[in-house]
């Protein structure tokens, strides 16, 4: 039977249904642990008798799942099922069909260079942490510079075989990232993490694999998309070495198809969102708010333009992009392409242009999903999703240049995400969003930043397409103003306009500080009912279950530290 949040917290305090809460057999205090052994994860002889009372010669029935875990950091891990964890599932179940499942991100250096998982004890501990909240499930990236980094074709999925396992033991689902992008050089990318080591080769040999712009920069953060369907890495296309990834992944991991593993999310450019890499932080190149810049100058993009241009009757339009849509740092008004009156963007060649332009990126798309809507077909309970960026910066602009740059042609006069929808649809794929916990009033009011009305407009283009949309946090959040925001945007509607997932960003230390866990504990169970309690009631409920899981939730938090 599922349990709610209050009939947790009855389990970790061993109330039983006969028992008034004045009266309930409470858990024993837990003694504090030295900080010496707090850093090692180790316990003293007496810190280990409070941990576990004797209450009888056999298992004491309130130690948690949780508890459990904890006991991971001082002792080798194995993936084997721990009689605990079975005994405790029944605990950690969540009730379906009601609001909006809530899944965590993982870190992004989960899996190590060599390949191995990376902090066994402290993911073990953190994600039995994460179940007893009510989180439906984690999201972890496959990085395509790590599983296939020494040689074409040659996978080590050992890591990532560790974490499935691990998660089906816990009783988590797990969210795949395709990840065919670099790790470094976007926001919150704490780890650096490059494309596959024979790719790169590749790319020096060949710098036209790699996007570049007006000033001849090049980005190596993803296969430049002019060269989708050309064998120009060992022999094979980038869209062939996507789907031979996606293939062995299948394979590798048929037999958590569906169980474990129920979301393949395919990455389609940098920071795994489909895109061109417009705003690239890497040294400084851009700073927010900043329109960005055109990526359309390799030579595999320009003689796509050419032939396009030709085949328009204006063979002049194909000699470059825009010259003058100004720098990665410039607003729309500096610029003669972007300004208000008289823009390019609104004439006859910037028509042509931007259709071209976000075409290729649509069409990229539809490659890629393609590919993965065949491999995944027959699995049931596997879903394909594709990310898309929120560039709500110069929104409230008539020419909204930064998504104009990032290849969404998306004006005050244009819907440049009904396409995009309309493509997803057409395979059945969720349409998965970022920026959902931001408010227009958050932002800098002289760069039009209009993150609200981007997310409803982008579900306005969702139900008219009939796609499935999830969200994400754009930013690393811990506070009720944007977790409310996020409850609004993801269920607002009737039921069939919720999102079908949530997915927070991300596991780190400070998510199981006291208050930030306290409040992510109320959010995940206010999503999961919706608005059908009051946010006083589910804050009550929280702060108790809080109070009986801190010591291993603080755990927790110091093994990510110290790991």
């Amino acid at each position: 039977m599922a349990l709610n949040l209050p009939q947790k917290i009855g389990a970790l305090t061993t109330i039983t249904p006969g028992d008034q809460v004045g009266t309930a057999k409470r858990r024993p205090s837990i003694a504090p642990m030295s900080a010496a052994n707090m850093r090692c994860g180790l316990r003293t002889s007496g810190e280990m008798e409070a941990l576990t009372p004797p209450l009888s010669p056999c298992r004491s029935p309130i130690r948690t799942g949780l508890e459990v875990a904890c006991q991971a950091l001082t002792t080798d891990l194995t993936v084997e099922t721990s009689p605990d964890v079975q005994e405790q599932k029944h605990l950690l179940e969540v009730p379906k069909g009601e609001g909006v499942p809530v899944y965590v991100m993982l870190p992004l250096d989960t899996v190590k260079p060599d390949g191995s998982l990376n902090r066994k004890k402290a993911m073990y501990v953190s994600l039995m942490g994460l179940k007893n909240a009510g989180v439906k499930g984690v999201m972890v990236d496959v990085w395509w510079g790590l599983v296939e980094k020494d040689a074409p074709t040659a996978y080590n999925w050992n890591g990532y075989t560790e974490l499935m396992e691990m998660a089906k033991q816990v009783g988590l689902k797990v969210q795949a990232v395709m990840s065919f992008h670099q790790c470094g050089g976007n926001v919150g990318d704490s780890v650096t993490i490059p494309l596959p080591r024979w790719a790169v080769e590749e790319m020096e040999k060949d710098p036209d694999l790699c996007y570049s712009d007006q000033w001849g920069r090049r980005n190596y953060e993803y296969v430049s998309l002019g060269c989708d369907t050309l064998p120009v890495l060992k022999g094979r296309s980038p869209v062939q070495c996507y789907a031979d990834f996606m293939r062995a992944f299948r394979d590798q991991f048929a037999s958590y198809l569906g169980n474990t593993i129920i979301e393949i999310q395919v990455g389609m450019g940098p920071a795994g969102e489909l895109r061109y890499p417009s705003y690239p932080e890497l040294n400084g190149t851009w700073k927010f708010p900043g329109i960005g810049a055109f990526q359309c100058y390799d030579k595999y993009m320009r003689s796509s333009l050419q032939a396009a241009a030709l085949e328009t009757g204006k063979p002049e339009w194909g000699h470059s992009g825009p010259t003058d849509a100004g720098g990665y740092n410039n607003w729309p008004e500096d610029t003669a392409f972007f300004r208000k009156e008289g823009g390019g963007w609104n004439g006859q060649y910037g028509e042509f242009f931007l259709s071209w332009y976000s075409q290729m990126l649509l069409d990229h798309g539809e490659r890629i999903v393609s590919a993965a809507s065949s491999l995944f077909s027959n699995r049931p309970g596997v879903k394909i999703s594709v990310k898309v960026a929120g560039i709500h910066w110069h929104y409230g602009t008539r020419s909204h240049a930064a998504e104009l740059t990032a290849g969404y042609y998306n004006t005050r006069s244009r819907d440049g995400y009904l396409p995009i929808a309309r493509m997803l649809a057409r395979h059945g794929a969720v349409f998965n969003f970022t920026c959902l916990e931001m408010r227009d009033c958050e932002q800098p009011a002289d760069a039009c930043c209009r993150p609200e009305a981007l997310v409803k407009q982008v579900a306005s283009a969702a139900k008219e397409a009939g796609v499935r949309l999830a969200g994400e946090n754009a930013l690393p959040r811990y506070d009720e103003t944007a977790h409310e925001q996020v409850l609004n945007a993801a269920t607002s509607g009737d039921a069939d306009d919720k999102m079908v997932a949530f997915t927070y960003l991300r596991l780190n230390p400070e998510l199981f500080k006291y208050e930030n866990w306290k409040k992510f504990v109320a959010f995940v169970e206010q999503m999961r009912k919706g608005k059908a309690q009051s946010r006083e009631v589910v804050e009550r409920e929280a702060e108790l279950f809080v109070q009986a899981t801190s010591p291993f939730v603080q755990e927790a938090g110091v093994a990510l530290m110290s790991a």
